[in-house]
């Protein structure tokens, strides 16, 4: 008989070994939506808390609610809240999910006088900038994930990151953030308030002529003021924030930081997976491996599908024996699926040969609660 389809071989990634290892002090999930991240995630803190007593914390990034669901809990919010009914009672487990208006109200709140943070809080171009603009969530995570590791609380921190390659954006969000800083429009918009607070419109006015009136026109000068005034009442915090992204991202590429890459054996997670384990390696960000979930697992590995189908075919023309025919069959359309699944992630081991994998089964249903997740953390092991 002709086993199935052989796998390319990789190291074995054991994560109860980087659970148990008291030097890691982060683990950052990252890889495309769909594929399990966000339950890997929690499966992990859940295990290092009751398996290895670690007090740990998870973070979440992604806006989905199946993580709270999970662990019990009816929300998450930006406060770290308390998982129940871990085993053992004494195990400390808490959840939150990043808020990042509330977490840049909390930066203003730390960093700036009553008075100036009710200023900032009133100005209509923080109020938009805090809750929608392109990268601000990416800044809050670097943020809030700083705030976390300085307050020391817990043992290990797990970072649920957003799906697809936003879930790397946060690495540059220190660089980003300094760009914007060092920019000639952020210099020119600081000007005002530099200079004794005339309008950013005659200021711009007196030194641009018919650009400034074009800019005018087009933004509108209540935004320009608007936006002037935003700058000028962030100055003198804008860089200590930008000092503490920087630690934050030197924090991740230290060796207390482990990121796993999160995938199904399916070609799109599969080619996001092969980007993500490039770029850690190019930003020398400590990989510890790769997480396949949802493999479809084999029986019998040793029977093919082609001799499972073959027997099933025997059977079938001696008559009596029907149950044992369906039952290869089935093996046979596993099989199947393992070698697709297999054929798949080997783009991946190609790629990169020396990563540890470690293969999530697939599950037989949804995972919505603790024993859910305790059933995908014994696989860990």
């Amino acid at each position: 008989m002709v086993p199935p389809t052989a796998e390319l071989r990789s190291p074995q990634l054991d994560l109860d070994a980087v659970l148990a290892d008291r030097a890691i002090r982060i683990v950052v999930c990252c890889g495309s939506g769909g594929v399990g991240k966000t339950t890997t995630a929690a499966a992990l803190a859940l295990r290092a808390a009751e398996e290895h007593g670690r007090r740990t914390v998870v973070l979440t990034i992604d806006p989905a609610r199946r993580l709270a669901q999970a662990l019990g809990l009816t929300e998450l919010d930006n406060t770290p809240r308390q998982v129940k009914g871990l085993q053992p009672d004494s195990a400390e487990l808490q959840a939150m999910m990043l808020d990042m208006k509330r977490t840049f109200d909390e930066v203003v709140l730390a960093h700036t006088d009553p008075k100036k943070a009710e200023e900032i809080f009133a100005n209509p171009f923080y109020q938009a900038m805090s809750s929608t603009f392109s990268g601000t969530q990416e800044y809050m995570a670097m943020e809030k994930l700083g705030q976390l590791r300085a307050r020391d609380e817990w043992d290990l921190i797990v970072v649920d990151t957003p799906p697809s390659r936003s879930a790397l954006d946060f690495l540059d969000a220190p660089a980003r953030l300094s760009r914007f800083l060092d920019g000639k429009m952020l210099r020119l918009l600081l000007a005002p308030a530099r200079a004794g607070g005339r309008s950013v419109f005659n200021l711009v006015s007196a030194s641009f002529g018919l650009f400034s009136r074009t800019v005018t026109k087009i933004l509108g000068a209540q935004l320009l003021t608007d936006l002037s005034g935003f700058v000028g009442a962030l100055d003198s915090m804008f860089g200590g924030f930008r000092e503490r992204a920087e630690q934050t991202y030197r924090v991740l590429q230290a060796p207390e930081t482990a990121f796993l890459v999160v995938a199904a054996p399916e070609p799109d997670a599969v080619r996001e997976a092969v980007y993500f384990a490039g770029r850690l390696s190019a930003d020398r960000m400590p990989l510890a491996g790769l997480v396949l979930n949802r493999v479809v697992p084999v029986a019998a590995p040793q029977l093919s599908a082609d001799d499972a189908r073959a027997a099933a075919a025997r059977l079938d023309g001696i008559g009596g024996h029907p149950a044992t025919a369906d039952v290869l069959r089935v093996h046979a359309e596993l099989a199947d699926q393992h070698n697709r699944q297999a054929a798949v992630s080997g783009r991946f081991l190609r790629a990169h040969p020396g990563v540890p994998v470690v293969r999530v089964p697939a599950q037989p249903a949804d995972v919505h609660d603790l024993d859910g997740l305790r059933a995908i953390g014994s696989t860990f092991a």
